[in-house]
């Protein structure tokens, strides 16, 4: 399993466009083969930083999600929408497993 975790600095003036996007980004990636997840939400301490946290089956869905037209739509209107550089962390999981709280 493939997990990413990616974090974008939003322009308070372009906020609610950005957000319409990601809400239309999530909903199209959450159909795709071979994502096991994937999620936007906003910084309770910071609400102008969006962050994603994103499961893949494997590097196939990884790539097929960064070929699919709305990921590549996203991506050429993220400068525009972005305060500062997004910084994206990769994970690879051998194994994970349900902690009981």
């Amino acid at each position: 399993m493939i997990v990413i975790h990616a974090s974008f600095p939003i322009d308070p003036d372009r906020r609610e466009e950005a957000l319409e996007l990601i809400a239309d980004l999530v909903d199209e990636s959450q159909a795709e083969d071979g994502i096991l997840d994937y999620r936007a939400t906003t910084d309770i301490a910071e609400p102008n930083v969006v962050r994603f946290f994103e499961r893949y089956e494997d590097e196939a869905a990884v790539g097929a999600h960064a070929r699919s037209d709305h990921y590549q739509e996203f991506e050429a209107t993220l400068p525009e929408l972005l305060t500062g550089e997004p910084a994206v962390t990769r994970f690879d999981v051998d194994s994970a497993e349900d902690v009981e709280l």
